[in-house]
């Protein structure tokens, strides 16, 4: 029997993170021949990615250009792809999550009547414009996938609630197998500063803000706010690696530049903004991914949204939306930095969002579909 032509698609850093040990599995099983493209939208931070894992893209769409849009990313994804998929017909292709390269994926394989498997499926805000573009793409490719991998019991519950029935696998998060591969107590930092910073008697606050959708006023609130946090507390320092948008570079440069206990770095690689993270006291974070991860590592989160489409952590209490006003994020903040309590009961409370086992699952669904094994793999359970 001919192996089972299957296709990886992805293009930003966090896709990759969450693709990286996906790819690896697909390469061990001896029923699949991997395929593996990536488009590229985010160039500088994706090749990090595949360096790290060691991954070496069969194909490369090389999209991104300067100040680009959704309209030219999702355009020249899917005329990139057309050809690509013309060449290898994959039996199936995956797509992660909710950039506009997964959208995009998901319609070229669509186009050519390809089945379509989605990584980290049925995460949910229900309001479209938040996130955006993200709430509608994923939404958007709950519609075309076959194939639909929750990472949680509760993104399965989404996902019927929408009246998709079939091909639901329950799988846990692939970032939790990612971290496995990353954390190592003897790791040094590319930046010196990061190494010299004393993670024992300082509490290293790590904070990520990018999203569109919090850009102008509420961006502009949560710097004052995490300013704010600085100088009431001598014993927090903040590490910010800032991200490579020219709106979210000068916004931070603005509030930060010249404040004592304030380190903005380049965005960091995977595995050094894994390591950070897990030497530091808390996150602050409007990442998604970063929800997932921190709380794998025994660390407070602290949403700088709001409203997120991860709500199991909120429920388990690893998480806690902190919103977008001033006022509401340095109470947060203060509580956790003040009150020993609350602060372990956030650290210690269970992640429910894995157990180092959803890439098994995945490729073990995978040859369950296609009829290569007549067993159907247990789901993952909170």
């Amino acid at each position: 029997m001919d192996k089972l032509k299957v296709m990886t698609i992805f293009g930003t850093r966090p896709e990759a993170v969450k693709m990286a040990p996906l790819v690896q599995e697909l390469g061990r099983r001896e029923e699949i021949q991997p395929y593996c493209c990536v488009t590229a939208q985010h160039r500088q931070m994706l090749d990090g990615v595949l360096e790290i894992f060691h991954l070496h893209p069969d194909f490369d769409l090389d999209i991104m250009e300067q100040r680009q849009t959704l309209s030219t990313i999702t355009s020249k994804c899917l005329m990139g792809l057309e050809d690509v998929l013309k060449q290898v017909h994959p039996d199936l292709v995956l797509v992660h999550g909710d950039t506009s390269t997964t959208f995009a994926s998901a319609l070229a394989a669509y186009y050519q009547q390809i089945a379509v498997g989605h990584v980290e499926a049925g995460l949910r805000t229900w309001d479209k414009y938040s996130p955006f573009p993200e709430e509608m793409n994923r939404t958007l490719v709950g519609r075309i996938a076959d194939l639909h991998f929750a990472p949680t019991p509760a993104n399965r519950k989404n996902l019927e609630r929408e009246g998709i029935r079939k091909g639901i696998y329950v799988t846990g998060n692939t970032v939790i197998d990612a971290l496995r591969t990353t954390v190592r107590p003897d790791f040094q930092f590319a930046e010196p500063e990061l190494n010299d910073l004393d993670y024992e008697n300082r509490k290293v606050i790590v904070v990520t803000c990018h999203r569109r959708e919090n850009y102008g006023r509420p961006m502009e609130d949560i710097m004052d706010a995490l300013a704010d946090i600085v100088k009431a507390f001598p014993e927090a320092e903040l590490v910010y690696p800032v991200h490579l948008s020219p709106v979210v570079q000068e916004c931070a440069h603005r509030h930060f530049d010249g404040m004592e206990r304030v380190h903005l770095v380049q965005p960091l690689a995977v595995d050094e903004m894994h390591n950070l993270m897990a030497r530091c006291y808390m996150v602050m974070t409007d990442s998604g991914g970063l929800q997932e991860e921190a709380p794998a590592l025994g660390k407070p989160v602290l949403v700088l949204r709001r409203e997120t489409e991860r709500p199991e952590a909120v429920e388990a209490g690893t998480v806690a939306l902190a919103g977008v006003e001033h006022d509401i994020i340095v109470h947060e903040a203060a509580r956790l930095l003040e009150d020993p309590a609350a602060y372990h009961a956030m650290a210690h409370a269970v992640n429910p969002y894995g157990d180092g086992m959803a890439c098994r699952r995945i490729a073990d669904a995978i040859l369950y579909h296609f009829k290569r094994s007549d067993r159907r793999p247990v789901p993952f359970a909170e």
